[in-house]
């Protein structure tokens, strides 16, 4: 996926100018930055959820795209298990049993009855990232997607989507630089407003 000279204003504000980077097709790439430099107006173009005002994104749309927002975003009239099955396109028992599949991995097994107003905050964030795991694709975009995790779950989330979406590109949007070593076979600090790549680091570089 390419990013060619990518421009966006937000009411006078340069957030984007001329932006351009290039993706591989898998593995997991971090953007690393202070907060406001415009990494979530990154993803959000790449998603096709806002405009840009220039420039061109080459190769996102042919590629099925799971986004676990900053926000858990769960629907709160519904279980934890209805949420995530809410993603599936199945037949309901195979959803069902699907949903109480993802819940498992991401260490919910007997939650999937409960609200999320019956879920601490870190619970809440496991339900998303296991409704984000069973939609699945090609394209992870994840912002901050373990805040709110102790280390021990931070881990054990960061080393599950290594696993179940080893075959995927993931862009990862963290502040955290430690996590983002632990995860990114490559690194992009960024800085900004207008958003820039000040460095690039490599975990193999050839």
């Amino acid at each position: 996926m390419k990013i060619q000279n990518l421009s966006k204003t937000y009411n006078g504000k340069t957030v984007l100018d001329q932006f351009s980077v290039e993706f591989p097709s898998a593995g997991t790439v971090c953007l690393f930055g202070p907060s406001g430099c415009g990494k979530t107006t990154l993803l959000n173009c790449i998603a096709g959820l806002e405009s840009f005002d220039a420039g061109a994104i080459e190769g996102a749309g042919d590629m099925k795209i799971s986004y676990l927002f900053q926000e858990n975003r769960l629907l709160p009239w519904v279980s934890a298990h209805e949420n995530v099955a809410a993603v599936l396109h199945g037949s309901a028992k195979n959803n069902a049993e699907q949903a109480e599949k993802w819940l498992a991995l991401v260490g919910l097994e007997g939650a999937g009855s409960k609200r999320p107003s019956e879920l601490s905050g870190g619970m809440r964030r496991r339900v998303a990232l296991a409704r984000s795991l069973a939609y699945g694709g090609s394209l992870y975009l994840m912002d901050e997607p373990f805040q709110g995790l102790d280390a021990q779950c931070r881990d054990e989330m960061i080393a599950l989507f290594q696993k179940q979406a080893a075959d995927a590109l993931k862009i990862i949007v963290t502040h955290d630089f430690q996590e983002a070593q632990m995860m990114a076979d490559v690194i992009y600090i960024l800085d900004g407003p207008p958003v820039k790549i000040m460095d690039k680091i490599e975990k193999n570089p050839a």
